[in-house]
């Protein structure tokens, strides 16, 4: 059945180009791929981020992991497979938003190398930037904001990245941030490596 769907599905060029939509916003299209374990920081920076690119002119937009799980992902739970669907669909909605001339900006634990991969391939070159919000588990779990690792402590939450589920770090991320410094240190490393990609000049 999902074959013979396939077949009578044919991507639809638009008159529009990205090229051109890339030119009306004044930067390129590209997707700021935020990864860590819960409490890292990642989505705080995320936000910090798209505050300064905004009052530069950039158009953005967030995509927030426990906001896509209210509609886009409200059908998913935390299994492998759940997981991986759930960063597959984040993936095609930040592909479309790309080739709309945004920035993209995804604050996901997205755990396994593999889907973050898989989304990279989706991207294509040089629209894919990985930062890595590199925070030691001592200290995520130290600040625990939503009381998460508690729980996976005492059980109630299974195959919790860390604790009991496995978080492969990046091998090779295109931003490596110390989740230990204060955030304004870490915005100035994500603004200096877009304008040295040059998503932006201003």
């Amino acid at each position: 059945m999902a074959a013979e769907h396939d077949e009578n599905v044919i991507w639809h060029s638009h008159a529009v180009t990205r090229a051109q939509r890339e030119e009306q916003h004044g930067h390129k299209g590209v997707l700021l791929w935020f990864t860590g374990l819960s409490g890292s920081g990642k989505s705080t920076v995320a936000g910090a981020v798209e505050q300064a690119l905004h009052q530069l002119g950039v158009s953005t937009y967030l995509l927030d992991g426990d906001n896509v799980r209210h509609g886009l992902c409200r059908d998913l739970g935390f299994s492998d497979d759940d997981r991986k669907e759930n960063i597959r669909r984040v993936g095609e909605v930040a592909r479309l938003m790309v080739d709309a001339g945004l920035v993209v900006l995804s604050a996901f634990i997205s755990p396994h190398r593999a889907e973050r991969q898989m989304v990279r391939d989706m991207l294509g070159e040089g629209r894919f930037i990985e930062v890595f919000v590199d925070t030691p588990l001592a200290i995520c779990e130290a600040r625990d904001p939503k009381g998460l690792y508690k729980k996976a402590r005492a059980g109630e939450l299974r195959n919790f990245t860390g604790i009991d589920g496995v978080y492969e770090a990046p091998a090779q991320a295109e931003i490596h941030l110390d989740g230990e410094q204060a955030v304004p240190a870490l915005l100035v490393q994500v603004l200096k490596r877009l304008r040295s990609d040059g998503v932006m000049t201003s």
